[in-house]
């Protein structure tokens, strides 16, 4: 049915693919039939109140003891009832927090991520130097384990949400907040910064990716490796370009003069599924649009328009689209 299509999908807290989601899926279902019903009993007492309405009084004056203390019981007994119910959702509040709060597992993989305005910089921590990872705006989980999120920001208040996986957390300047993802099967989830961050804040989203594990260990040793050499003419061109250009300022790709971090970490760019945080699908097209204008795709990012001629812009793009 049309009305239901939003209770599904990559991005949906009605469709859970995770304990937590389904931990809040399902308080959300009980408080919804429960205040359900609660607006059908009042409705139903509201329509006998109203069709056993009795006439006016031959003195209004009179005062009518017996229907009184009926109201009076009535009415107390509608105010105990809320309050067992306020108690009632209380608790199933909290043991639901304490169910989601327990998830976890020994030596979970952790992922330090932090908001940007209006980007996600993901750093999977390592006890190995070499082994830490950094990339942006797309995040690989291994299906069926816990993973550790810590949270941060650098900036404003975000607050990060995949719904199929988990409830929202905030992203607060100068304090780590954490939880535990953890996602039943493989599949693809959409994530959404949640609290309004700036002009782009619904241009802030990201992808996370569940695959087994062994899937997940082969794109994660993929990532730690230093990013492709040209191989064509265009591309060594859009390499120097690149290099040569305030790219370099911002970006970092692995193995290259480029070692910035105020923006995204380029070395692996077009393995990822979106790029501006989820705003365009990655393809050569959207990544010229992107490199050409990007005022024009998300205005107030801060990436600065490039002049570049047609042959330039080619040359980065196809040096770009060639780091998977």
């Amino acid at each position: 049915m049309i009305p239901l299509s939003g209770c599904t999908g990559i991005q949906s807290a009605l469709d859970p693919k995770g304990p937590a989601a389904s931990e809040l899926a399902w308080l959300i279902w009980f408080f919804t039939g429960l205040c359900s019903l609660i607006w059908l009993a009042v409705m139903i007492v509201l329509i006998w109140g109203l069709s056993k309405r009795r006439g006016d009084r031959a003195e209004p004056l009179d005062i009518d003891e017996a229907g009184d203390r009926k109201a009076t019981r009535v009415v107390t007994g509608a105010v105990a009832a809320t309050v067992l119910m306020m108690i009632v959702l209380s608790l199933l509040s909290y043991f639901s927090n304490r169910t989601i709060a327990a998830i976890g597992g020994q030596n979970p993989v952790t992922i330090k991520l932090t908001g940007h305005q209006w980007w996600w910089e993901v750093r999977y921590e390592s006890d190995q130097p070499r082994r830490t990872l950094t990339t942006a705006n797309e995040i690989h989980i291994p299906a069926g384990e816990p993973v550790r999120v810590v949270l941060s920001s650098t900036d404003v208040i975000h607050s990060f949400w995949v719904p199929a996986l988990h409830g929202k957390k905030d992203l607060i300047p100068g304090f780590d907040n954490e939880l535990t993802l953890k996602a039943d099967k493989p599949g693809v989830y959409r994530g959404q910064c949640a609290e309004f961050c700036g002009a782009q804040h619904a241009h802030m989203a990201l992808m996370v990716v569940a695959e087994p594990r062994e899937a997940f260990d082969g794109w994660y040793n993929a990532q730690l490796s230093n990013a492709r050499q040209p191989e064509t003419d265009e591309q060594r061109a859009g390499h120097d370009l690149f290099m040569n250009r305030p790219c370099i300022m911002c970006h970092k790709i692995q193995g290259t003069k480029a070692a910035a971090n105020t923006g995204p970490d380029l070395t692996h760019l077009a393995g990822r599924q979106t790029i501006a945080a989820g705003t365009l699908h990655m393809s050569r097209g959207n990544l010229a649009a992107w490199i050409a204008d990007p005022q024009s795709v998300k205005p107030g990012a801060r990436m600065p328009t490039m002049n570049l001629s047609g042959d330039e812009l080619n040359a980065v793009v196809a040096y770009l689209e060639h780091l998977k």
